[in-house]
């Protein structure tokens, strides 16, 4: 019986560690080759020195298990790393087949403090990345088609996070970014479509390297041997079944995964509608209908984190 990813090639970014790690890890079991990227710095800012090391391990875990895999030592954000990526997956294997965008980094702060830098630097790793990846990986999908390819496959699995659909105080830039990265992947959805490319994005919760802090205090295991609620190899099945011919009819979605559940997030819908009684609006005549309206909602109505993430302390 054939694996559902067997024939295929993936590149996984940011696959050194954490999400991307487990990811890469999944995507060979189910008998992907991968092309495992990272760039390898110790600090989940971007701080310190780049290091082939941690793809290299991930690469090596995969090779050990049977499956092929290389690494890639390059930083996803700069336009011409990422040509060579692409560049590498189709050297090595061929063709590119599925693209997992997972690279990130964090700086936090709240939007009177945030630097112009820490803004620029979060948008262009996250968005800018996503953007580079998934351009290259078009123009290798398209011009298969153009040369009359038939039956081209292409997925695309990019990383959102919930930080853009409730807020996150502390991080502007990446709340930013993670929506950015929604809009990118719908666009590429309708975009390619017609290559035989489906484009859909994720908001995982996972404890990592970089959300230590976040999800510090949150349910942890109770028992020796059971899978942490918050741990990665919840969310890579899912992306898994993004990359897989099985989900040929999914496509433009945005889903939430974490600790054995999936959620399929609705496009927004319209919460309320009112029709000017004249020509055009006045300030009175808004102030009539709009105040009253949110005076009967909850005070700001806001969520906290833990009401979003659906997870409980202690």
């Amino acid at each position: 019986m054939s694996l559902p990813l067997e024939g295929l090639s993936a590149i996984v970014t940011g696959a050194g560690r954490g999400l991307g790690r487990a990811e890469a890890l999944e995507l060979a079991r189910l008998g992907a080759a991968v092309v495992v990227n990272d760039y390898g710095q110790p600090g989940r800012d971007g701080s310190g020195a780049a290091s082939a090391a941690p793809a290299e391990e991930v690469a090596a875990e995969i090779r050990a298990t049977g499956g092929r895999a290389v690494a890639h030592l390059g930083d996803i954000a700069d336009f011409e790393t990422a040509r060579a990526l692409v560049d590498l997956a189709v050297a090595e294997f061929g063709k590119l087949d599925v693209l997992v965008n997972n690279a990130g980094i964090l700086r936090d702060r709240m939007v009177f403090s945030m630097s112009e830098e820490e803004w620029d630097s979060v948008i262009r790793v996250h968005l800018k990345g996503h953007f580079n990846t998934t351009h290259f990986a078009a123009v290798h999908w398209r011009g298969r088609a153009k040369a009359g390819e038939t039956g081209v496959y292409g997925r695309i699995v990019n990383t959102s996070s919930e930080a853009f659909l409730a807020g996150s105080a502390g991080q502007p830039n990446y709340a930013a970014a993670k929506g950015g990265i929604v809009g990118l992947t719908t666009s590429t959805a309708l975009a390619l479509a017609r290559y035989g490319v489906t484009a859909n994005a994720i908001c995982p919760r996972a404890r990592t390297r970089m959300t230590e802090d976040v999800f510090a205090g949150f349910a942890e295991p109770t028992a020796e041997g059971d899978l942490d609620p918050l741990s990665p190899e919840h969310v890579a099945p899912l992306v898994g079944y993004l990359a897989s011919p099985a989900a040929a009819g999914v496509n433009g979605q945005l889903l939430v995964v974490h600790g054995g559940m999936v959620a399929i997030v609705d496009r927004p819908r319209v919460a309320a509608k009112f029709d000017t009684a004249k020509e055009a609006f006045t300030y009175e005549e808004l102030d009539g209908l709009l105040t009253p309206h949110y005076a009967s909602r909850p005070a700001g109505e806001t969520f906290a984190a833990s009401e979003v993430l659906g997870l409980k302390k202690g």
